[in-house]
């Protein structure tokens, strides 16, 4: 019998390879790509048939879009128990490892997963992932690597060393996996041709099988600094709703620094398994696109998108609604077009991995569209900014059933609200009312308000914002739900 092992999804990153779907806000692990199913879900899904509870690690402020992933795999039936992790702010994988283990109980078996990973062929990957057992149980660092099928430079690699059946403190049951002869960083085209022709190596896929004291102690070794800060941030933490949310002050004090670096390419006991399955961090728009299927002249199509006399070209668009548009291609080849609401990018295939050197310049130039959509999920729903103006803004605003806003006030603005569908319960100042589709409400400055759906189908209003400011830092929170508050303490502070 397999002992339990307990997967840890982590779920960091800034949404900057897959701009313009991803965002800072919203990476790429939460974005909708594999038939409507975000890498996150399927992660989730994966990760459920290894262990007895999933925990979920990464930003604080992403909380409610990883309850949602979670929700949709419970929907469907044996969904285990989730945790989550919350960072106030991002440390690398060191330090999210670090804690991971300080948290766990000594002996446990912890794996750790990266959230933004393909791996269709689950059953063979939970058999590799149970083959490294052994290795992980006789006190080595695990990792996974993957088969390479083309020299591909967007990795690094692993070289395999001897097989670690009959080495000292080891058995037989060992026998699939490798000691570590060396890491080796992404290469350049002319050596990654090398390492393919000469075998033996793996991608390294990041993936990680090890025993919480096993990791405690590699990293009191080689990281004593990093498991310091991490003791106190383990120390400082809270508890809303379930979670555990570490201490800021000492995860502020933590160098950010990967696994990697701060321990396994130190470390003497790692251990390496190859996996032959298909497999892909979905890290650039071309590795998207060879996730849909190609037509005969090569065009890959996803939404309303449309190629005449193109090539090899990759066209997302948005789908088919009343304010979605349709995307032509004419005459193209090996072209990447990405289509959202506020954002478009047009690319050469061969610069897909420059997207992250592109978003870095817009964020210096201050575009907002490197942190949000312009359709923003909530807690509570989400809303979508249709217009805005110097003294006004427009967003439609949906409330999922039993749902509710923040009990709050803002200085500078008043709303005008309009149901369009759904009933709505409106609390302004000290009146309660109720209203239905067509009706309308005045919130007027500095009066405390609160917008609440009691039905049991999505509520939808039209806010119309009229003043001198209208960031969404002017408000003052008295009651929420979701346990934000107005000075930020918790994810989405500052929002509804």
């Amino acid at each position: 019998m397999n002992p339990t092992i307990v997967p840890h999804v982590l779920c960091g990153g800034f949404g900057t390879r897959l701009w313009p779907m991803s965002r800072e806000a919203y990476p790429k692990q939460f974005v909708p790509l594999i038939n409507g199913r975000s890498l996150l879900v399927c992660t989730l899904e994966r990760a459920a048939q290894l262990g007895g509870r999933l925990v979920c690690i990464g930003n604080a402020e992403h909380r409610f879009l990883v309850d949602a992933a979670f929700g949709e795999i419970s929907a469907a039936g044996n969904a285990p128990v989730l945790q989550q992790i919350l960072e106030p702010i991002a440390r690398n994988t060191a330090a999210a490892m670090a804690c991971a283990a300080l948290l766990a109980a000594p002996d446990e078996l912890l794996l750790f997963l990266p959230a933004d990973h393909y791996i269709p062929d689950v059953k063979a990957f939970a058999g590799t992932i149970h083959s490294g057992v052994a290795a992980a149980q006789a006190g080595y660092l695990v990792t996974f690597g993957v088969t390479p099928s083309f020299p591909s430079t967007a990795y690094g690699y692993i070289k395999q060393g001897t097989p670690l059946a009959g080495m000292p403190g080891t058995s037989v049951a060992c026998s699939v996996a490798y000691s570590v002869a060396r890491f080796v960083e992404k290469p350049n085209p002319e050596t990654a041709q090398q390492l393919l022709l000469a075998g033996g190596h793996v991608w390294n896929a990041g993936i990680f099988l090890v025993r919480a004291q096993t990791l405690v102690a590699a990293l009191e070794q080689h990281a004593p600094d990093i498991l310091a800060a991490c003791r106190a941030a383990c120390a400082e933490a809270t508890h809303p709703f379930g979670h555990t949310l570490l201490g800021r002050a000492a995860l502020e004090a933590c160098r950010s620094e990967s696994i990697d670096y701060a321990v396994l390419e130190k470390h003497e006991r790692v251990a390496v398994l190859p996996f032959a399955g298909a497999w892909s961090d979905v890290g650039s728009w071309n590795a998207v696109a060879e996730l849909t299927p190609a037509d005969a002249a090569g065009n890959r199509l996803a939404g309303q998108a449309y190629a005449f006399s193109s090539r090899n070209v990759f066209i997302r668009a948005q789908e088919k609604s009343a304010t979605g548009r349709p995307v032509v291609a004419l005459g193209l080849q090996d072209t990447i077009i990405v289509d959202t609401p506020d954002a478009l990018l047009v690319a050469h295939q061969s610069h897909a991995e420059a997207v992250k050197d592109v978003v870095r310049q817009l964020n210096l130039d201050g575009a907002g569209q490197t942190v949000q959509h312009r359709k923003v999920a909530r807690p509570w729903g989400f809303f979508d900014s249709v217009d805005a103006g110097p003294r006004h803004q427009v967003k439609r605003i949906t409330v999922k059933p039993g749902e509710k806003l923040s009990l709050q006030l803002h200085h500078h603005r008043a709303e005008h609200w309009v149901v369009v569908k759904g009933t709505a319960r409106v609390t302004r100042g000290d009146e309660e009312i109720l209203l239905s589709e067509n009706q309308s409400t005045y919130i007027p400055l500095g009066v405390k308000h609160r917008l609440e759906n009691p039905g049991k189908t999505d509520l939808e209003i039209i806010e119309v914002q009229s003043g001198s400011y209208l960031g969404e830092d002017d408000i003052v929170r008295f009651e929420d739900h979701y346990g934000r508050q107005a000075d930020g303490d918790m994810p989405g502070g500052a929002l509804k």
